[in-house]
């Protein structure tokens, strides 16, 4: 597995040996003992999984503290705009963003640290992505920072106008107007 940095310390880019031949591919998608060795000891509690369409934007999402989650997520059908904001204040990086896609051709995974909102836009007919986290979701900590937000100057890769959202993700705050604890 290779390790690749992003412009945002903490967050990277996991990369897996893929072998293939004339029957497939083969990958490990995830091994403890090298995971520790790349990014350090994270107990994973949690997995999840997703299908969605084009168009659809999932996010910006995160757990509100004692209940923050670190990530890591993957793409394993059709093809995704991964992005995450920095939340930590005393950060030098706080409100940029790093957006990476996460596709099934290129198998690449993201470790999204503490402190970060997450979300997604889906490039291909439909999408399958799936996450690990470190802590279980707690519904009651659930927040969220609008993916319109001028200020974070995302491109998510696809018509705004036409985006497909929850009712939910439409009633996020601007990151100015929202009181990071992290």
């Amino acid at each position: 597995m290779e390790l690749i940095k992003t412009d945002i310390e903490g967050v990277v880019i996991l990369k897996p040996r893929v072998f293939g031949d004339s029957r497939g591919y083969f990958m490990e998608s995830y091994n403890r003992r090298v995971f520790d060795e790349l990014i350090g000891p994270v107990e994973f509690v949690q997995d999840n999984e997703s299908c969605s369409s084009r168009g659809v934007v999932r996010g910006l999402h995160f757990q509100m503290p004692p209940f923050t989650q670190a990530k890591l997520v993957r793409c394993v059908r059709g093809k995704v705009l991964d992005v995450v904001v920095d939340l930590r204040r005393q950060s030098p990086t706080f409100g940029k963003h790093v957006a990476v896609e996460l596709s099934e051709e290129n198998y690449l995974q993201l470790f999204i640290p503490h402190g970060f909102a997450h979300g997604f836009s889906v490039l291909s007919e439909s999408a399958v992505f799936q996450y690990k986290c470190d802590r279980f979701y707690n519904p009651e900590s659930e927040a969220g920072i609008s993916i319109n937000d001028p200020s974070l100057g995302i491109d998510w890769q696809i018509n705004m106008s036409t985006a497909i959202l929850s009712e939910k993700d439409t009633r996020h705050p601007l990151l100015a107007d929202f009181n990071s604890p992290f």
